[in-house]
């Protein structure tokens, strides 16, 4: 039996392992895909949000504010990509200044620092603007984050303070057996004294395994094109529009990769599972986003994609006890500002709903640091020969548009949440991130992973493990 078991491997799941991992605790997570972090996690913004937006006195607005300033140290930690790059609300009519005064005034009460810009300083600070922006508020809290790693990089933390992590197992069932939960999975069974949801978009069919619940989650699909990497700083701030009760409007917005994001829409579906994009939607994207800056080059797109946030019917963050057990803990509805909440979120959980139900002491040794990660691409020449040198795997590179090498992909394989699928080696490493989206490095990551595993490269997926790369041998095909 395990004292904490948590329904869910994305960022929210994997932080509260994490902050979880401090102390003398068996815990399990359980994550239905092939990967951690593999929904909603891996296709958003990568925003880290101000707080300016935020409905004053919802747990939105408190853990925004609160987890923004944890992201220096919680980056420095887990060694992900981070930085304070600022953002932009712009007002582009004189009729959207009013509206950019009231955002003014709820970032006071929410205790956001903001200036407030005329049409002359803000393109001073963002040249490539539209000529027809009339002023704007600038955030110097927001900022820019690897989500995906962030997440894996958790995991990564808790695992190595004794977290287990056990990937391709759905929750299909719930009860209790002599005062203890038993979750049954489509493979296995697990039992522990404290359930915490964090099932993303299926948080609300998990908290009916238990319950009736009175709220619900409803799927809210955003798309987005990436760019190619630009011109240094052709746009350095995240650059949004005022926002609107469908949320916080199509951004344009350097990622720590040095592409760019366009996006999202904001579009309720019946699905929880559709990926899909289409080019209406993206099309309409493209002219809002056209509206702020007119000089986006949409011919150096090198992909779209979509993502899924999970919208309650409350319009806020759900984190609570279920009404009839203090046992299980729900942490749903974890959309915008989610990324940033997170670790507020996790270290909420574990001092308020955890702890006054469990006797729990912290380890006599935690480390909150991860084993650093060789970032070939930031190091000095000297620094590289000297690395190759030492492992002159780290000298072959595998992916020639994001200069991915050997040794890296290696190392990641090596480490205590490696990958299983093509795309958990994308989004770790970004081989497979430029501008031929692994037509010339998937084939040797096939076969590494084949290697790794000790399995057929016929059995390697591209994500979850019914997605086949290579369905036969060219000799079998008759």
């Amino acid at each position: 039996m395990h004292d904490v078991l948590i329904i869910g491997a994305g960022i929210t799941g994997t932080l509260i392992a994490r902050e979880l991992s401090r102390y003398q605790l068996d815990i399990v997570v359980l994550e239905k895909s092939n990967d951690v972090g593999n929904k909603t996690t891996s296709a958003n913004s990568a925003i880290i949000h101000s707080g300016c937006d935020p409905e004053p006195g919802t747990n939105k607005a408190k853990f925004n504010i609160l987890g923004n300033p944890m992201f220096d140290e919680l980056t420095k930690q887990l060694d992900v990509k981070f930085q304070r790059n600022g953002s932009l609300t712009v007002a582009l009519s004189d009729e959207e200044l009013d509206s950019l005064t009231l955002l003014e005034e709820r970032s006071k009460i929410n205790g956001v620092s903001c200036q407030r810009l005329t049409k002359e300083e803000v393109l001073e600070m963002e040249p490539h603007l539209s000529t027809n922006v009339k002023g704007a508020l600038f955030f110097p809290t927001a900022g820019i984050v690897d989500p995906f790693n962030l997440c894996v990089h958790a995991m990564e933390n808790a695992i190595d303070n004794g977290v287990q992590l056990f990937l391709n197992q759905e929750v299909i069932s719930i009860y209790k057996r002599n005062g203890i939960y038993v979750v049954k999975t489509k493979s296995d069974e697990y039992s522990a004294q404290i359930i915490i949801n964090a099932a993303g978009n299926y948080a609300d069919v998990i908290a009916q395994m238990i319950e009736p619940i009175d709220w619900k989650l409803t799927p809210r699909k955003g798309e987005y094109f990436v760019l190619d990497r630009l011109e240094k700083d052709f746009v350095k701030h995240t650059i949004f529009p005022l926002p609107s009760k469908k949320g916080k409007g199509v951004l344009v917005s350097p990622t720590t990769s040095e592409n760019y994001i366009v996006g999202p829409s904001s579009e309720v579906i019946p699905e929880r599972d559709d990926y899909s994009t289409d080019g209406l939607t993206l099309q309409n994207i493209r002219q809002q986003a056209l509206s702020m800056v007119p000089e986006i080059p949409f011919g150096k797109v090198i992909r779209v994609f979509s993502g899924l946030r999970p919208s309650s019917s409350r319009h806020d963050f759900i984190i609570e006890y279920a009404k009839t057990d203090k046992h299980f803990i729900n942490v749903a509805g974890i959309e915008s500002p989610g990324l940033v909440s997170a670790p507020a979120i996790a270290k909420y959980v574990v001092e308020e709903l955890v702890k006054p139900n469990l006797i729990i002491k912290p380890k006599n040794i935690f480390s909150p640091y991860i084993r650093p990660y060789a970032h070939l691409n930031e190091m000095s020449d000297e620094e590289r020969d000297l690395l190759v040198k030492k492992n002159p795997e780290y000298g072959q590179l595998v992916c020639t548009c994001e200069k991915v090498t050997l040794g890296e992909i290696k190392d990641i394989l090596s480490r205590s949440c490696p990958p299983h699928s093509i795309k958990g080696v994308k989004r770790r490493t970004r081989a497979g991130f430029g501008r031929c989206q692994g037509g010339f490095c998937q084939p040797k990551i096939v076969f590494l992973l084949a290697n790794h595993f000790g399995i057929s490269p016929l059995e390697v997926p591209l994500d979850e493990n019914d997605s086949p790369i290579l369905v036969s041998r060219v000799k079998e095909i008759k």
